[in-house]
């Protein structure tokens, strides 16, 4: 029954293998990330303003294998957030891309600009090329979707700055859901990751029950 909930994600929006496979390699290079800066006091993520992962949750990611991530990774949604579902925050964010200013950009590590510049890549081109992918993958509500659909591709460099500041854990807020992905992926166990698997088609369905009642 969970297998058949988790296959059935995404019907109907013609979600094709390789955007899938590109999701998981970035689930996978965002716990990379995330494991990286577990602890870190100059760049402490898991304290952040925007609270991305409790500190010892983060130190349970770090502790992952590269097998380990890649099984937590496997997931038919994005791990990584970047404020998808602020609907408002997308539109005014992209009717003006060249005129917001950063002060920090330059505390900005390599690492992290990368997987942004790549992160919004992505949902460029799925919000360009499937019509329901960036909502079902990413969060995103439909006038996100709509926004990113009329970017022009040079235009996304211009977001990584600003973006790379909002870039979170996605349900960060959720112990039980990380916990359960992490424990599950630590023991490598199938049973426990696909109830992880889920858990958070059923926190992704929840966000969207408003935009398909009053939508």
């Amino acid at each position: 029954m969970q297998d058949a909930h988790i296959s059935r994600w995404g019907q109907g929006s013609h979600v094709s293998a390789e955007v899938m496979d590109s999701l998981h390699d970035l689930n996978h290079r965002f716990l990379d990330w995330a494991g990286a800066r577990a602890g870190a006091p100059s760049a402490d993520w898991a304290e952040s303003s925007r609270g991305v992962l409790p500190a010892l949750l983060a130190g349970q990611v770090a502790t992952l294998s590269a097998a380990q991530r890649a099984a937590a990774a496997h997931c038919p949604y994005a791990l990584f957030d970047l404020r998808f579902q602020d609907q408002t925050y997308w539109q005014l964010r992209l009717q003006s891309t060249r005129q917001w200013q950063v002060a920090d950009e330059r505390l900005i590590d390599s690492e992290t600009a990368n997987f942004v510049r790549l992160a919004l890549f992505y949902a460029w081109h799925v919000a360009a090329s499937a019509k329901l992918a960036a909502q079902l993958l990413l969060g995103m509500n439909e006038p996100t979707v709509v926004a990113f659909r009329r970017m022009r591709v040079n235009e996304l460099p211009a977001l990584v700055a600003t973006e790379a500041l909002n870039l979170t854990a996605r349900w960060s807020h959720n112990g039980p859901y990380w916990t359960a992905l992490v424990g599950s992926a630590s023991r490598m166990e199938s049973v426990g990751l696909r109830r992880a698997q889920l858990f958070g088609l059923q926190l992704a369905a929840a966000a969207r029950l408003p935009e398909a009642q009053w939508g």
